[in-house]
């Protein structure tokens, strides 16, 4: 019986809702090993996680039989309890609706792991709203402006 062989790679960007800058650095680690742990949970492969107070990156090797859209439920879902239940912010923490995902070849996975690990200091130089919707226009992504996250200026 044949195999399936597959190299799919995706960058996914979640936001705190509201753009809430809570994301603190005394226990940002804690929330990327309990995210590492969803996706090797998952039977999946986590590269590389990263961010600031008010979002996250991270990039995955995805199997085929996996579905983006439940593995990413299960991310928010998990990690918004995890939170609440350590109490690691004030008020009750939440993701905001929808998330970025983009998808990479071999050849960029290196450049795109380098990006991630370097999330603080590419925003010294660049919003998070510059940042995201740069990705989408280089990825030529339609659309709402009413769908994008909300944005703090």
């Amino acid at each position: 019986m044949p195999s399936t062989f597959s190299q799919i790679y995706i960058q996914i960007v979640l936001a705190v809702r509201n753009r809430e800058c809570v994301i603190h650095p005394s226990w940002e680690e804690e929330l990327y090993k309990y995210i590492t742990g969803i996706v090797k949970k998952k039977d999946q492969h986590l590269l590389a996680i990263n961010g600031m107070p008010d979002h996250i990156h991270f990039l995955i090797r995805i199997r085929p039989s996996c579905s983006l859209s439940d593995l990413m439920r299960e991310v928010k879902k998990s990690t918004n309890e995890f939170i609440n239940e350590s109490k690691f912010t004030k008020h009750k923490f939440y993701w905001q609706e929808g998330y970025g995902a983009f998808s990479y070849s071999q050849y960029e996975v290196d450049k795109i792991i380098n990006y991630i690990k370097n999330q603080k200091e590419h925003h010294m130089k660049k919003s998070f709203k510059a940042e995201y919707l740069s990705l989408l226009h280089d990825f030529q992504i339609e659309f709402k402006d009413e769908y994008l996250f909300e944005w703090i200026e």
